[in-house]
């Protein structure tokens, strides 16, 4: 169904009680329906906002269209947990209410200063010829969840020399002053961050753009910024980035830059190298936060803007990932899954074994669970697994040993989508053994290799019988292998 601008700009508020409990009813009848991970109710899920640590719980809202599976006007819904794990439904955090955010509540970040949070956020807007004025807004909570928006925006359209693409506030706290990074667009149509100081979050001066060697794509959006031991990490999602070879192959790359730090009284980025966060078929627009153990936990977006999805006939689509915490070892960035996901993990069965071609072992099926398999000892050119293997179905993951490569292989994982991106995903490897955790849910699996040296995440869209699981060495290796159900 092809949604008209009129269909895309309805407000939840204006459409009757039977319309959204047939848009429950169809939701809810997908089979496709997540079982961990967090999902919209109805309509469509996108970015992840505001993600923080804020009096004792993890707070995160997404990008919400409430009444169908297309990018239409879009709100704050916020999600609340002790644990990153468990996450109790708050209801909407944000509505397009005000002049300023006529047309979308759009992404923006979370920041804790006197016992509020901060919520700076871009407001959208359109007139009547359908051009765009951004605003970037703020609002505040306070500890009992209430929130209200100041009165007035913060900052007021694109500065000179950048196009209406001027969105999504990042903000932190550096020697005394707050900065806020804006993802930009300048009006030669490439991608650019730009940022703002302040003395009390209230008033912003423009500063200029940061330092960034690296070129490529005509925006950069959701920008974020953050130290890890003595390294700076500058991110950002390049649209337009040009594919090269194994990377870039996604309608837009997620990415990162480990440089040095980043003193902001004058912004320069050391490095040029762009390095995507993800290697597999779904992921965009992480965002980071600073949790009171100290760790850096990154979320992201399990989905991609501008790419079909399977569950629109039921009138939702999209999920977030799984939280990661992030390291730097051996100057590489390190994802790896959150340590209070051990809390959902039940009923384990290990094997040890060696295996010579395809190897089953009873109790290794499943369509939702955790898998930890390590192979070493590896004598041939490929070795890896396949995940809910079926009726002519398998998911296919593998080193090429011969080829130095990580492959990823959805072609025959269920029903096929976004084929116009390939069905295939590489990267570089070159590892005496191959670790792997898995986490399959009921449509999606992120898969973390050696440790989180590399993350590959996707949605696949199996049957439900097609629940099998088969170890293949292409002469011989080493495994061993636990599967743990995953209960809430």
């Amino acid at each position: 169904m092809e949604w008209t601008r009129e269909q895309r700009y309805r407000r939840l508020e204006d459409i009757t009680g039977k319309e959204y409990e047939d848009l429950m009813e169809s939701v809810n009848s997908c089979i496709y329906r997540q079982k961990y991970h967090i999902q919209p109710k109805t309509g469509l899920l996108n970015d992840p906002n505001g993600f923080s640590y804020y009096n004792g719980e993890y707070h995160i809202f997404y990008q919400w269209f409430p009444i169908g599976p297309v990018h239409g006007i879009k709100y704050w819904y916020h999600m609340v947990s002790k644990d990153l794990v468990h996450w109790i439904d708050k209801g909407i955090g944000l509505s397009p209410d005000t002049e300023y955010e006529s047309h979308g509540v759009f992404s923006g970040s979370g920041f804790v200063k006197d016992d509020l949070l901060y919520l700076f956020y871009t407001g959208n807007t359109r007139d009547k010829d359908w051009i765009r004025k951004p605003y970037q807004c703020l609002a505040t909570m306070d500890k009992d969840g209430n929130i209200n928006k100041y009165n007035k925006p913060l900052i007021i359209d694109s500065p000179e020399g950048y196009t209406d693409n001027f969105r999504d506030p990042n903000v932190f706290e550096q020697n005394g002053y707050y900065y806020c990074l804006i993802g930009a667009e300048n009006t030669n149509n490439e991608g650019r961050i730009v940022y703002y100081r302040s003395k009390d979050l209230f008033d912003w001066q423009l500063m200029g753009e940061v330092n960034i060697p690296y070129k490529g794509g005509f925006m950069w959006e959701c920008p974020d910024y953050f130290e890890i031991d003595d390294k700076g990490i500058i991110m950002f999602c390049s649209q337009g980035q040009e594919k090269s070879g194994n990377e870039y192959n996604n309608i837009f790359p997620s990415g990162y830059i480990l440089t040095d730090k980043i003193d902001f009284s004058n912004p320069v980025v050391t490095s040029d190298i762009y390095n995507e966060f993800d290697r597999g078929f779904d992921f965009y627009a992480p965002q980071t936060m600073k949790d009171n153990k100290g760790r850096r936990i990154l979320i992201g977006w399990l989905g991609l803007p501008g790419v079909e999805c399977v569950t629109e006939k039921n009138n939702w689509a999209h999920c977030l990932t799984l939280p990661r915490e992030l390291t730097i070892k051996n100057n590489r960035l390190y994802q790896r899954p959150i340590s209070e996901l051990d809390n959902i993990k039940c009923n384990p069965i290990t094997i040890s074994d060696t295996i010579k071609g395809n190897a089953r072992f009873d109790g290794f099926e499943g369509d939702i669970y955790y898998l930890n398999c390590k192979f070493t000892d590896i004598i041939g050119d490929k070795v890896g697994i396949k995940l809910r293997v079926g009726d002519n179905e398998e998911t296919l993951f593998y080193y090429d040993i011969l080829n130095s490569e990580l492959v990823f292989d959805r072609s025959n994982s269920g029903i096929q989508y976004a084929v116009e991106y390939g069905s295939v995903r590489k990267c570089s490897f070159n590892e005496k053994d191959l670790q792997l955790e898995i986490f399959m849910d009921s449509s999606s699996v992120e898969i973390f290799v050696n440790d989180g040296l590399e993350v590959f995440t996707s949605r696949i869209y199996a049957k439900k019988e097609s629940c099998g699981i088969e170890f293949f060495a292409e002469n011989s290796a080493n495994i061993e292998a636990t599967i743990c159900d995953i209960r809430l």
